[in-house]
């Protein structure tokens, strides 16, 4: 669907939720991103495996991966929520990258951040997020990896 059938101008300001989850830890992995509207409309639903990760290592490729749909789709604005709360922490600032792993997602994210304006993040409890934990859970099912 062209973005023009979704709305008649880009959008200023979009929401993602997302999500990254493992069976095993690490194990299949895969990542959820709902992008929506202010007002909690969902206009698109992304959830891909990404081979084995850990938890961590899929949070980060959800960020990134709705950070840099969003400035595709034009937004100047984008409002992240997860409910991994080393995730949010780590790219307010508030805490320190120390696995090396992550330090790569983690400069990459700031690097897909820069692309809009103004992002915001927001740590949001999971059932506040079922939406992207869904999204995550149809991709590694999908993929044929059992719980």
């Amino acid at each position: 669907m062209s973005q023009d059938a979704l709305w008649p101008e880009p959008p200023a300001e979009l929401v993602i939720n997302c999500d990254g989850g493992s069976r095993g830890n690490p194990g299949p992995a895969a990542f959820g991103v709902s992008i929506q509207r202010p007002d909690g409309t969902e206009i698109e639903a992304i959830g891909e495996t990404i081979g084995v990760a850990t938890n961590n290592v899929a949070e980060y490729t959800a960020v990134i991966v709705g950070l840099k749909r969003c400035a595709a789709l034009g937004a100047r604005s984008v409002h992240v929520r997860s409910d991994s709360q080393l995730l949010i922490e780590q790219l307010s600032g508030r805490y320190k990258v120390k696995n090396a792993n992550l330090k790569k997602l983690y400069a990459e994210a700031i690097e897909a951040a820069k692309a809009v304006d103004r992002v915001t993040y927001e740590h949001v409890r999971r059932e506040k997020n079922t939406r992207a934990d869904e999204l995550v859970n149809i991709a590694l099912d999908a993929a044929g990896f059992e719980d």
